[in-house]
């Protein structure tokens, strides 16, 4: 299925329906007075978060939605029936805005949370609900409201806790493929990943973190270059980064030089972005020759303040603890949280 992570729909709630005017005619009831019922209320268009959807596809094919529309009130005091809401389902992580405004109507980032993008029109009352005291016969009756219209704009952002970044060829689809169940296309040229592949680790104290592997990052890409423009709004929800960068014999630039593109990158899109922690994961080693370098890297990266960890994802070697590392990111996560709580 192809990934898309942005679409703009048009939603219109349902109108009320009119109310009526009409007059009790039995035989035996003398001055009968009104008897016209209230149209009822127009369905609102309501969007609902679904985990089992990834993609806001369907939506390339659908642009606009419509809600029914109240029934009319009739004779006898038969008030009329509501119109059916119309839910959207979209999936978690999915990001409403006012397509005019720009205004953020919604985050649906729990399952089954649910917003109302556009409000059904009221009913109209019908003749018999103005009858007062001083008006035994009133003669009119009210026309429903007309359902509020927008269109609006939905932007996925992915939910995973770990997001996996660096240059194309780095070794970030294979890491996810070594770490997770995910699969994805791994060949040896650019832009490999056309979208952001989710896979789950699971950790030896019995949890679990989704990761994601962020595609298309080059020089630019904040700017539009490349295909990272696409998908760094999805580093926005993850708590910590797996900076992947080659430190082979073969790379095509220096591992810090390397490292330092996609952070100013990262910091254009949004300086939040680079106030997430980060571990740099050196891949390649089975073909470093020089293995000192290892060393020379741990160090400036540990005096930028960054864990460094060199990892063969060919041979396996270091995986284990990288495994380590993100156990006690999770653990360490746990524990704010209940201090937050306490």
């Amino acid at each position: 299925m192809k990934f898309v992570d942005k679409a703009k729909i048009h939603v219109k709630a349902g109108s009320g329906g009119n109310g009526c005017v009409a007059w009790r005619r039995e035989k035996f009831v003398p001055l009968g007075g009104p008897a016209g019922g209230n149209g009822g209320k127009g369905g609102d268009v309501i969007l609902k978060a679904d985990s089992r959807l990834q993609t806001l596809m369907d939506f390339k094919h659908k642009i606009h939605f419509k809600a029914e529309r109240g029934q009319h009130g009739s004779g006898s005091n038969k008030h009329g029936k509501a119109g059916e809401d119309l839910i959207i389902k979209v999936p978690v992580g999915t990001v409403v805005k006012d397509a005019e405004t720009g205004e953020v109507i919604a985050d649906l980032t729990k399952e089954g949370q649910e917003v109302v993008v556009a409000k059904g029109g009221k009913g109209g009352k019908g003749n018999a609900a103005f009858k007062t005291s001083t008006n035994q016969a009133p003669d009119y009756a009210e026309e429903g409201e007309k359902g509020e219209e927008r269109w609006i704009e939905l932007e996925l952002k992915l939910l995973a806790d770990v997001g996996i970044i660096g240059f194309p060829n780095a070794g970030k689809s294979t890491l996810i493929s070594v770490l997770s169940n995910a699969r994805p296309k791994i060949a040896d040229y650019p832009f490999t990943t056309l979208s952001p592949v989710l896979g789950v680790v699971k950790l030896d104290i019995g949890k679990s973190l989704v990761l994601a592997d962020i595609p298309g990052l080059i020089e630019g890409a904040s700017q539009g270059a490349g295909l990272g423009h696409e998908f760094l709004r999805h580093i926005e929800r993850t708590k910590f980064l797996l900076h992947v960068i080659d430190i082979s014999d073969f790379r095509e630039r220096e591992p810090l030089e390397a490292f330092e593109i996609i952070n100013k990158e990262m910091e254009q899109y949004s300086p939040e972005l680079t106030k997430k922690p980060q571990i740099v994961v050196g891949n390649k080693i089975d073909i470093l020759s020089d293995k000192e370098e290892i060393n020379r890297l741990k160090k400036a990266f540990e005096e930028k303040g960054y864990r460094f960890i060199p990892v063969s994802l060919a041979t396996k070697e270091g995986i284990d603890e990288l495994k380590k590392a993100l156990q006690e990111f999770y653990q360490m996560k746990e524990k704010e949280l209940e201090e937050a709580k306490a």
